[in-house]
């Protein structure tokens, strides 16, 4: 599957998702985090955010809330306009090509996105965030991970689309990933759901 049918795809599948997405709330352990990080980001003296994934806009919301200067990006179109909706800045770009300056904002975030990228271009995503946050910037990353790891595309039984691809990397992998951008300042694991899989958390320094 070419890297193009992959981003349309889950543009499809989030386009139909996105009320029930909207709707639906964050887990318990990912608000803690995030309450956690925009205390250490004001502790900072940090005022702007990228968020990349933005979604619905739930996070943007307490991310703007709490007083910081917030612009979110998304492929779906859909979800972009959903923030636009709440009043968010937002426009719809992939993570491969972001539309802004080098060393634009304070501050990154990007929940549950990542895992959407191959492999093959993690690197390139992880690097193109760090272009354009200032030097010294913190970097909040979740994704889904697990012992095994792999690439698969997932069949939804939900009925929103087609399925959905999905990287799935050790917690070695991962870190050593972001290791190559900046220093791991927080590294954090939990279970969230049953299964193999457990969610990764990761603060950056780049």
């Amino acid at each position: 599957m070419t890297r193009e049918a992959r981003q349309q795809d889950l543009i499809t599948y989030y386009s139909n998702e996105l009320r029930a997405r909207s709707d639906r709330a964050l887990p318990d352990a990912r608000v803690t985090r995030r309450t956690a990080y925009l205390s250490q980001l004001q502790a900072e003296g940090r005022h702007s955010v990228l968020e990349i994934g933005c979604g619905p806009g739930r996070d943007g919301e307490a991310i703007a809330s709490a007083g910081f200067d917030y612009t979110g990006v998304d492929l779906a179109p859909a979800s972009v306009e959903a923030c636009r909706g709440l009043g968010l800045r937002a426009e719809v770009a992939s993570v491969l090509e972001l539309p802004f300056d080098d060393e634009t904002f304070d501050a990154g975030w990007t929940m549950s996105t990542l895992l959407h990228v191959a492999d093959d271009d993690l690197d390139l995503a992880v690097r193109e965030i760090v272009r354009v946050l200032r030097p010294g910037a913190v970097l909040a990353v979740g994704l889904w991970g697990s012992a095994a790891g792999g690439e698969r595309v997932w069949q939804d039984e939900s009925g929103f689309g087609p399925g959905r691809f999905f990287s799935i990397r050790t917690d070695e992998g991962l870190r050593a990933v972001l290791a190559e951008h900046g220093v791991v300042e927080e590294w954090l694991t939990w279970d969230d759901r049953e299964g193999p899989m457990h969610y990764q958390w990761a603060v950056v320094r780049v």
